[in-house]
């Protein structure tokens, strides 16, 4: 067991240590940043989030400072799918730079109430002073774990969560409070990295790899199992993106596994891809 936590804590500071030093070189010097910038993060290469400007419409993108949206990397648009409506409560696993809680803000109005959960000091320093610049009132962010969300039961009527679940390392209890803080009827919407068979267990060995959004991905029916051991129904993907297989190029373990078994990236074609997803409490 002392094993096993102390794996959890080498994943979550590696995780901490990446987006953190993100943060920090945003609030330096706000503007698009690449995955693995800035202070502190000793891992290299992108991983597989992608920048604002693939995700959204400039449309949503244009009433945003460049603070919020240079560093909003992420996998897909959970709140495209979300059928906010004014007055509600929504909270954001994971909420970075505030991109999505900003957005939601505007749908769900002054009488509503946005929640950014993260458990990065710098992200959430950076977010705070994103929503400054808006003028914005009905959004907050808080520090936390999604794993142990520091909310009251059924106290949330629209979850969001961007890319950010498969940096959890223990999933499961993800689910089971997300499951939790929403109101019977409640709604989550995510997009996330899943993978189609199992990756090569070298890969998990490299933490740079799980900040990176790859070594954590779980298969997509483990994921979908996860979410309905948790008591969610109703689970319908609405969109399926597979990553090309070069983005193994950057983890060393990956090519020599791969020089070893004598296969090729081609070979982990449709291995990997983002999902996005609806599921109801």
């Amino acid at each position: 067991m002392n094993a096993e936590n102390d794996r959890k804590e080498q994943i979550t500071q590696t995780v901490r240590e990446k987006y953190g030093g993100l943060a920090k070189k945003q609030l330096e010097k706000p503007g698009q940043v690449s995955c693995c910038a800035g202070g502190g993060c000793s891992c290299e290469g992108g991983g597989l989030n992608e920048l604002a400007a693939e995700l959204y419409t400039p449309g949503q993108l244009s009433a945003l400072p460049e603070s919020a949206t240079g560093i909003a990397l992420g996998c897909g648009n959970p709140g495209a799918i979300a059928d906010l409506k004014t007055g509600q409560t929504v909270l954001d696993l994971g909420s970075g730079g505030g991109l999505d809680c900003f957005l939601a803000a505007e749908r769900v109005g002054p009488g509503g109430r946005v929640i950014g959960l993260d458990m990065t000091p710098a992200m959430l320093d950076l977010a705070r002073a994103n929503a400054k610049k808006m003028g914005l009132k009905n959004v907050e962010f808080q520090y936390g774990y999604i794993e142990d969300i520091p909310l009251p039961d059924g106290s949330v009527d629209v979850i969001i969560s961007n890319c950010v679940i498969n940096l959890s390392a223990d999933k499961a209890a993800v689910f089971r409070e997300a499951w939790r803080v929403l109101r019977p009827g409640g709604v989550l919407n995510l997009s996330d990295i899943v993978t189609y068979g199992q990756l090569p267990p070298e890969l998990h060995s490299e933490l740079c790899a799980w900040a990176g959004c790859v070594s954590g991905a779980l298969d997509e029916a483990n994921y979908l199992s996860l979410l309905r051991a948790a008591g969610f129904s109703d689970i319908e993907i609405l969109e399926r993106k597979y990553y090309p297989p070069d983005m193994f190029q950057e983890y060393e373990s990956m090519r020599a596994l791969l020089r070893q078994k004598r296969l090729s990236l081609s070979d982990l074609e449709h291995k990997i891809a983002s999902i996005t997803l609806r599921a109801s409490r």
